[in-house]
């Protein structure tokens, strides 16, 4: 008998062996507490290093969203949605939570390394860290979008009970890039000089600042295309449940709920996969 099959038969394994698949998401959620806890420190670490504090994370969306608005406002000239105003405010502080979760989530192994290289746990527990991070800076800046909203002549509505359930799957898709994103970062560590880039060109095709039926008219295909985009989707689903705007469909719903659990579980068996490699990098 082989020393490692004597090892196996009595219970021992490789240090750094990547567990089981189902073992593992069983360890993460035991790992839960740590993980909220990582998102609350780097959370208040992030606030407490700024002269501001808390109030850099109602800022950096708001300015934002007054700058771009105010910017792509004057080019659109008579071209620009209804509602102007509440439909940038809404297009990004929904799209400032899946840039963060995609770029800090990109960075959250690499950018761990001593954490990673020095303790026992589920690294998947990093990259969801992130992403609970960017959800309570998220639900912090809702203090200005939803104000905001109401201030331009919209108000609440039993209707706005659907954020709850549209948070909750943007959370989900956000969380499967974040890890697809986490992996390939480890992989190709250039990658975190391109995901400004990408993301800024996310920013401007997201339908953030304009409407896609009206700037695309002449090209239905692409506008069609649009009803595919769960970035998109997600600015549109959140528009008409806080605006009432009515380039809406239902079928989002279906779509969107396909796609998070789709990418969730994808970027959970890519990211297992590598476990083994975490620790080495």
């Amino acid at each position: 008998m082989s020393l490692a099959e004597l090892a196996a038969e009595n219970g021992l394994h490789r240090v750094g062996a990547r567990p089981h698949f189902f073992s593992y998401i069983a360890e993460t959620w035991g790992r839960r507490q740590f993980a909220l806890t990582l998102a609350r420190y780097r959370m208040r670490s992030s606030v407490e290093a700024n002269r501001l504090g808390l109030v850099w994370i109602l800022l950096r969306p708001s300015m934002n969203a007054l700058v771009y608005g105010a910017i792509f406002g004057i080019l659109q000239a008579g071209r620009r949605p209804p509602d102007y105003a509440a439909y940038v405010v809404v297009g990004v502080f929904f799209f400032h939570f899946f840039s963060g979760s995609l770029q800090s989530g990109a960075k959250s192994i690499t950018g761990n390394g001593a954490l990673v290289q020095s303790l026992a746990f589920p690294r998947l527990t990093l990259p969801l860290a992130i992403v609970l991070q960017e959800l309570l800076e998220f639900l912090v800046t809702m203090i200005v979008m939803l104000p905001v909203v109401v201030l331009f002549g919209h108000m609440p509505g039993w209707d706005w009970f659907l954020l709850i359930p549209l948070v909750f799957l943007f959370t989900l898709f956000n969380a499967g890039v974040a890890l697809i994103a986490a992996r390939l970062t480890v992989h190709v560590r250039d990658l975190t000089q391109i995901l400004p880039v990408f993301t800024r060109l996310l920013f401007y095709s997201s339908g953030v600042l304009f409407n896609v039926n009206t700037i695309l008219a002449n090209h239905p295909k692409i506008v069609a295309a649009f009803d595919y985009y769960p970035v998109y989707q997600v600015l549109q689903l959140a528009r008409h449940i806080l605006t009432e705007t009515p380039i809406y469909h239902v079928e989002y719903w279906g779509y969107l709920t396909g796609t998070s659990i789709f990418t969730f579980v994808v970027g959970l068996v890519f990211f297992w996969v590598a476990e083994e490699r975490y620790g080495r990098n």
